[in-house]
């Protein structure tokens, strides 16, 4: 089509007197693309430079969220860290949540406190002292039945062996399945046994009781429509349906005897006007198989769903009062439970009132196991006369990934709106929509599509529309004039805008749901103790990093060793774990190795205040550590080679493409094991080098180490980023790295003359061939 054509167009759309001309057939404005090629054609709207600039503009945006999703989301792969067959098809994101199960132990069903606080060792393990949760997605698909999630724990005892029976929500079929294990040291390991049921309808809340020398379960059955008691035919895996208690579908029910009678209570949402989550019925019988007659009350609650109608675990009697489990359901499903004493319980009337639990709920949130819900506990009596409490618990909301997807597509989305108002400003969109999708017709229009326009309401208020929304570009102009410095700093404030924006639908959407999961070693969790060695000039690094490590997941507590001036008040610091300040005598670097008997866990990491890395990443170094706990396992590696012995950067054994010493400013170990050769007679030379050149404090580690096995000492462990935070101020106490290199170099020579060279234990990279010490 010649330029003639196309002025004749323009001309005839401005009310000209053209006609516009064109064939009569043939165009590419036949069928379906008419609109499109007069709306191309406009001299208005130009598609081509705006959609140039959109593209350009988002993918500009895109580039920086692609860099912050690679230096702050680093893949995580929920545990275990490398699966095969079925397990591999376990632990998947699920919207119901991560539910997990923990041991809790007491003197009394209100003084319970987690399994961590209890400081369970055996030695042949580095996964003690075990911590919370003992009972996984992981524990399940291991042992061959994947699962998504773990809940609705309940114990049965038999001696001094518990098994416990749970939900495991199965990965395939999508449905619950009720699972059982087996421990054999009051609830600190299990072995998994398997599937004790599984139905063609989704099973939960498998409450387990006995009754005249028979086993009997009772799981939810509500998808069923039917409330069903099963008897162990063989304990613990083999069961048979015994009877249908009640053809209703309740929810989380649990029978318990009480003044010479069963009562059964239970949750039934399928009735007109019931309010789900908030409402409670009870039933009587004679007997645990009925007939149940209604609770005269009944219901006995039908309200908000935050009182704790729904059950949340089995009733359990102390000191001679009756007291039962419910679920606070206000924030989110399974908030937390709530426990109530019996006051009165006949056939015509129910009374209770809300006793505390004494649960101490953590501070880490997400980072936790339990951090954001709990909403099951069953608590027995052990044969020792302890208690003994199993507690579900979630690090996420209930619809997580739903909320995460809709508000990253929301973010994304509005990145798309704040680039058409920059190109509205900078002039690169120079319309919003054309007045008219099909205004420029390239061959005479006819008289009926002309009356059709005139005559349609909905077409002119299109227009209308359009025409307002096209003189936004002119009005925005008049106020923000892109030449000026207000204008600069406007169209810079909308960068930072969308900026922020991209990052955040790239957090929601693929950054997870911001919980640092650990990791599990042969079924186990534990903690380990994060000691950092620093001085009054650096409080303010300090303060940042108690901050952001005491809200690690496997954090227990913090050992701050004091060695220059007035010391802070742990209540100085925003900590969710104990903070401990060691004041030392002198200013020595041979503090950091001193043997500390108040440190309660096997693992120390040693960790200096000015490094700053993801909790995730301290979480991969600590399960390294755990497989190989007679080793130095940290972030940063060295290679010691030449004549003489050269201190080098990392650059250097990269290039070599090998290590052979760790340093522990950023290192796990024993801290039994570490801390007493450091403090040997062995290590007496050692030490008075450390003090002469105020440094190589860790390089004498790696040397002792190195002297006292003839295996490998070292393991590495690479960080996705780590941050240096004294270089952002004057307190850094290697500054002159020349310098600092040079009295390394001296140490190296004087501990290989003292302890034997390190150049022969060189290891290569990526020889655990886990991707994490590439």
């Amino acid at each position: 089509m010649g330029t003639g054509s196309v002025m004749g167009i323009i001309s005839s759309s401005n009310g000209g007197g053209g006609s516009g001309g064109g064939s009569s057939g043939g165009s590419c404005c036949d069928m379906s693309l008419k609109c499109w090629c007069r709306w191309r054609l406009s001299h208005h709207c130009f598609l081509y430079p705006a959609f140039i600039f959109f593209l350009a503009a988002f993918l500009l945006l895109g580039s920086v969220a692609t860099l912050y999703a690679w230096l702050f989301f680093t893949p995580f792969a929920r545990p275990p860290y490398v699966r095969t067959g079925l397990a591999s098809m376990g632990c998947q994101e699920d919207n119901e949540g991560s539910w997990s199960i923990g041991v809790f132990y007491g003197d009394s069903p209100f003084t319970l406190k987690p399994i961590e606080d209890w400081n369970l060792w055996k030695n042949e393990s580095a996964a003690w002292p075990v911590a919370n949760p003992v009972i996984t997605c992981a524990s399940a698909s291991d042992a061959g039945f994947p699962s998504n999630f773990v809940a609705d724990p309940f114990l049965y005892t038999q001696d001094d062996t518990l098994y416990v029976f749970y939900e495991t929500k199965n990965s395939v079929t999508m449905q619950g399945d009720i699972a059982v294990g087996k421990s054999i040291d009051k609830g600190a390991t299990w072995q998994q046994l398997g599937i004790a049921l599984d139905e063609d309808w989704h099973l939960s809340y498998p409450y387990v009781f006995n009754y005249l020398g028979q086993i009997y379960m009772m799981p939810e059955s509500s998808k069923k429509g039917e409330l069903r008691l099963y008897r162990a035919r063989s304990f613990p895996l083999q069961w048979e349906l015994e009877r249908v208690l009640m053809k209703k579908p309740l929810v989380d029910a649990f029978i318990v005897e009480y003044g010479n009678k069963f009562w059964l209570f239970g949750s039934d949402h399928s009735g007109f006007g019931a309010k789900k989550n908030g409402q409670l019925e009870i039933w009587h019988s004679s007997s645990p198989f009925g007939p149940w007659k209604p609770h005269k009350k009944n219901p006995i609650y039908n309200t908000d769903r935050t009182l704790g109608a729904r059950n949340g675990g089995r009733p359990f009697v102390y000191d001679g009062i009756l007291y039962r489990v419910g679920q606070d359901c206000g924030e989110t499903y399974g908030r937390r439970v709530r426990t109530f004493m019996v006051k009165v319980l006949t056939e015509d009337a129910y009374e209770e009132v809300e006793v505390p639990l004494g649960f101490r709920e953590s501070r880490k949130g997400r980072n936790s196991w339990n951090g954001l819900r709990h909403h099951h506990l069953d608590v027995q009596r052990l044969s020792s006369g302890g208690w003994i409490g199993l507690m579900d618990g979630d690090r996420v909301p209930s619809g997580d990934s739903d909320h995460r997807f809709v508000l990253g597509c929301a973010s994304v989305l509005a990145v798309a709106a704040l680039i058409m108002l920059l190109g509205l400003l900078l002039g690169a969109v120079k319309c919003i929509i054309p007045l008219n999708w099909c205004s420029h017709n390239l061959r005479k229009r006819s008289d009926a599509l002309l009356a059709w326009e005139k005559s349609n309401a909905l077409s002119s208020k299109v227009r209308r529309l359009c025409s307002r929304l096209n003189r936004a570009p002119t009005f925005l102009r008049v106020w923000i004039k892109p030449n000026t410095f207000a204008g600069k700093l406007v169209l810079f404030l909308i960068f930072l805008v969308g900026v922020a924006l991209m990052c955040n639908g790239v957090r929601y959407i693929y950054g997870g749901n911001g919980a640092e999961e650990p990791y599990p070693l042969k079924g186990h969790y534990s903690q380990f103790t994060l000691l950092t060695m620093t001085y009054d000039a650096r409080l303010w690094n300090l303060k940042m990093y108690v901050k952001h490590y005491s809200r690690c997941t496997s954090v227990r507590e913090i050992v701050i060793v004091w060695n220059k001036g007035t010391p802070p008040e742990p209540g100085d610091f925003d900590s969710v774990v104990p903070v401990r300040i060691r004041v030392e005598k002198s200013n020595s670097l041979n503090n950091r190795f001193r043997i500390d008997p108040l440190i309660v866990t096997r693992a120390v990491l040693e960790l200096d205040d000015d490094i700053m890395m993801t909790c995730n990443d301290i979480e991969r170094g600590f399960k390294v550590w755990r497989k190989h706990p007679d080793r130095i396992v940290g972030f940063y590696p060295r290679l010691i080679t030449g004549t003489p012995l050269m201190y080098q950067a990392e650059k250097y054994a990269r290039r070599h493409k090998g290590y052979n010493m760790i340093l522990t400013g950023a290192a796990f170990m024993d801290n039994q094991l570490a801390f007493r050769r450091y403090w040997s007679e062995q290590a007496r030379p050692g030490r008075m080098v450390v003090d002469k050149y105020f440094n190589c404090e860790d390089v004498l580690l790696n040397f002792l180490y190195a002297n006292a096995s003839s295996s490998r000492a070292v393991e590495y462990v690479r960080p996705a980023w780590a941050i240096d935070t004294s270089k952002f101020s004057s307190v850094a106490i290697s500054r002159d790295t020349n310098m600092h290199y040079r009295v390394r170099s001296k140490c190296l020579s004087n501990f290989s003359q003292l302890y034997g060279s390190l150049s022969d234990r060189k290891i290569e990279f990526n020889m655990r061939m886990d991707g994490w010490d590439a």
